[in-house]
This record gives C-alpha cells, sequence and structure tokens, in this order.
C-alpha cells in the first residue's frame, strides 16, 4: 500500500492506467489461440484439414516466438518514434489481424493461420512498449510499483482461458476474434486520448543502438540470464499456451465427468479452459511473490527453491500415470513456481545491469518467448513421436536441471564481484 500511496501527485496516472490496459489486453490477445486450439482444430477438421501434432504446436508457438523477436523491433521503435505512436501501430497491426479472422471464419486456412498467429506476435511484443511509457513518467524509487502495475497484464491469459471457449460455444470460435478485435479497437482509442509521451524535462531519452545490444551480449552473465527467463518465463508462457491441448488428450473423460457431475457444463472444452485458467493464475498472480520472496532470501536461493520444486514436480508427471484432481495439483503448482522463479529472476537483474535495464528487459524478454516456443514444439513433438507427454516433460525437467546447475556455477561469482555493491541480496 505505501508504494501505491507514493504515487499519488507523481507522474502521469492516465498514461500509468492507459499501459496497464493496453498490456493486459495484448496480453490477452496474444495466447488467445491457446484455449481456441481445439475448437479451430476441429473447424479445419470439418473442411478437410487435420492438423498433426506437430502442426497443431507450430500454430500455438508462433505468436510466443514472434513476440519475441518483436520486442526488440519494437524497443527500437519506441527509442525512434515514441511509445506511443510505436504502440498505436502495433495495436492497428493486431486488431487488423483480428477482424480478419473473424471475417474469414470457418473458411480459413491453415496457412491463412499461421499469418494471423505472426500478427498476434504484436499483442505480445507490446511489453516493450507499455512498460517504458509508463516508467518514463516516474522517478527511479517508483519504479518498482509502476512497472509492477503496467506490467501485470499476465492475468489476460487467465481471462482467456476463462471466457473464450463458452464465447466459443455460443457463438462459434470466430467470435472471440470479433470480440477481442472490438475490445482491441476501445483499448486504441482509450490509449490514443489517455497516453502521453513524457516531455523532454521529465524524462530523458537514451536511444538504444546494435553496438549497445552487442556489447551486452558479449557478457557471460546476459546469457546466464537469458538461460533463467527461457526456463520461468517460457515455462509459464509455454505450458499457458498448450494447456489446453495437454489438457484435452490427456484428460478429456475426466474433465466431461467432473463438468457434468460438479458444475453442470457438458461442454469439455470449456471445462477444459476453466481448469486452464486455474493453473495459470498461480503463475500470473504469484509473480509479485517470487520477487518479494527474492528479496528476503535473494534471488539465487529463491532460484534454487523454485527450479528445484519445478524439476522434481515434472519429473513426477513424466514418470507416473496421475490420476486427474493430483495432475491438476501438479501443473497448479509448476505454474505457481515458474511465476515466481520470473519474479525471482528480475530481482536479480536490475542489480547486474543497473544502467542497461531497459535492453537487458528486451533481451531476456526475448529468451523468454524463445523458450516458451521451444516447449511448445517439444510438447507437440513428443505427443506425435509417442503418443503422450512423457518425453516432453522429462526434456522440460533436464532443462531446468541445467538452470540449476549453472546457477550453482554463478553463485559463489555474482556474490563476490558486482553482488557486493548490488544493494540487495543476491
Amino acid at each position: 500500500m505505501a508504494g501505491f500511496k507514493a504515487l499519488k501527485g507523481q507522474g502521469h496516472w492516465p498514461t500509468l492506467l492507459a499501459a496497464f490496459l493496453y498490456f493486459d489486453f495484448s496480453f490477452m490477445v496474444w495466447t488467445m489461440l491457446g484455449p481456441l486450439s481445439t475448437e479451430i482444430a476441429e473447424s479445419l477438421a470439418i473442411g478437410g484439414f487435420v492438423m498433426s501434432a506437430s502442426q497443431k504446436a507450430t500454430l500455438l508457438s508462433i505468436p510466443i516466438l514472434a513476440g519475441a523477436l518483436l520486442r526488440i523491433v519494437l524497443g527500437f521503435g519506441v527509442d525512434k518514434f515514441g511509445a506511443k505512436k510505436t504502440a498505436l501501430v502495433s495495436q492497428a497491426i493486431v486488431i487488423g489481424v483480428l477482424f480478419y479472422a473473424y471475417i474469414r471464419g470457418a473458411g480459413i486456412t491453415y496457412n491463412e493461420l499461421l499469418v494471423v498467429a505472426m500478427g498476434l506476435g504484436f499483442a505480445g511484443a507490446s511489453f516493450a512498449v507499455a512498460l517504458p511509457q509508463a516508467g518514463q513518467w516516474y522517478p527511479p524509487k517508483l519504479q518498482g510499483v509502476v512497472l509492477g502495475i503496467a506490467g501485470a497484464g499476465n492475468i489476460g491469459v487467465v481471462i482467456d482461458f476463462l471466457f473464450a471457449p463458452k464465447i466459443a460455444e455460443l457463438w462459434g470460435w470466430e467470435s472471440v476474434f470479433l470480440v477481442g478485435a472490438v475490445l482491441s479497437s476501445i483499448i486504441f482509442v482509450t490509449y490514443m486520448f489517455m497516453a502521453k509521451d513524457a516531455p523532454a524535462e521529465v524524462y530523458t531519452a537514451r536511444p538504444k543502438k546494435l553496438k549497445d545490444y552487442a556489447k551486452l551480449l558479449k557478457d557471460k552473465d546476459t546469457w546466464w540470464f537469458n538461460l533463467f527467463y527461457a526456463v520461468s518465463f517460457g515455462g509459464f508462457v509455454g505450458f499457458a499456451g498448450y494447456m489446453k491441448v495437454y489438457l484435452m488428450n490427456t484428460y478429456q473423460a475426466d474433465m466431461s465427468a467432473f463438468g457434468l457431475d460438479v458444475i453442470n457444463e457438458g461442454n469439455v472444452k470449456v471445462v477444459a479452459g476453466y481448469f486452464g485458467a486455474l493453473c495459470i493464475f498461480a503463475g500470473a498472480i504469484l509473480r509479485p511473490v517470487g520477487g518479494a520472496v527474492a528479496d528476503r532470501l535473494g534471488g539465487v536461493k529463491s532460484l534454487y527453491i523454485f527450479f528445484g520444486t519445478v524439476t522434481l514436480l515434472a519429473i513426477l508427471n513424466a514418470t507416473m500415470t496421475l490420476p486427474f484432481g493430483v495432475a491438476i495439483l501438479v501443473l497448479f503448482l509448476i505454474m505457481a513456481n515458474l511465476g515466481m522463479a520470473n519474479g525471482a529472476v528480475f530481482q536479480l537483474v536490475p542489480q547486474r545491469f543497473g544502467k542497461d535495464i531497459g535492453i537487458m528487459t528486451g533481451i531476456i524478454g526475448a529468451a523468454g518467448g524463445l523458450g516458451g516456443t521451444a516447449l511448445i514444439k517439444t510438447l507437440g513433438w513428443s505427443k506425435g513421436a509417442f503418443d503422450g507427454y512423457s518425453a516432453g516433460f522429462m526434456i522440460f525437467a533436464g532443462v531446468v536441471l541445467v538452470a540449476l546447475m549453472g546457477i550453482s556455477l554463478v553463485k559463489t561469482r555474482w556474490r563476490t564481484t558486482w553482488g557486493v555493491a548490488a544493494g540487495g541480496r543476491i
């Protein structure tokens, strides 16, 4: 509460609110193919195109990949044209592809969906615009709470899973794209009138150059943070994007029985959305908790706990056929620990790269998106090759274990070099 009270009389609250709305709805749009995956696959099958497990994974991974790469592009756009112009152009592209998908409807082809998925990547890249847009207005001492508010858009994916399957049931899956387009248009207009770029007397722009990125990419700590965030955020967004496919392929009968017996819901795809939302909510809401734990225990010790828990749970899921209730609990805990690990990583990043936090946010954010893309493709490969997900979960557990080994390799050097003067617990 103290942090929120400190905002009173500071900065520009309309811009902060506009940045939050822009990022929240953008994150919702970015991940909307995940909760619609089953409905879209069934629609294409009626038209004669049956998606393989690999093709489904590709469709779900493209927005994540495009969002990762476009974060760098939009970061340069913010420097050259300003955050507001960059956001409006990006949002216009997203609105265009949403309306296109709605108009094409059931007649849309798989290749057209791939193009739509690429367009949705602009929504995922909004992270690189919304946070600078809000942060430019506020002094350094308030950046934590400001970026926490502006960056709370992870909850958008929960909204997807709660409402998209039900809307698809009532009016068809294409109507979800219409709803997304209309809401995005409203946010576009709201942002246009509410958001303002900070004036020169408030914020001095320091445009990023390619050589700035090249310099940081030569630093080995950059690559360690890339690995840690590729595991934490990549795991979160990867599992979120693939959650419904996994649940439908693994526990459809159990979810159908639960829907009929407990919540009086006969559409198993809607039930899958509810359980997906439950698991994803854990990761979205607990990110700040992870940061707070890292402040208290240190980022390194926190990552040991979070990554260690994820490793054990992923191995458990890979080696045992879990009852449905236990499986949901395991997924919930995996997502919770990945979300908290996100907060722990970004407790460490500003302490190591305080003077380059803007550039590092773009680099590490891109690494997180690439990690999510790799996870979705790995799960799709596992299903296609072995008709199950044990191999996919085991590979993911192995990657998390590598990250744990990496933490062990760097912790002493970090604590005895830059960690000495960092000002926070390492």
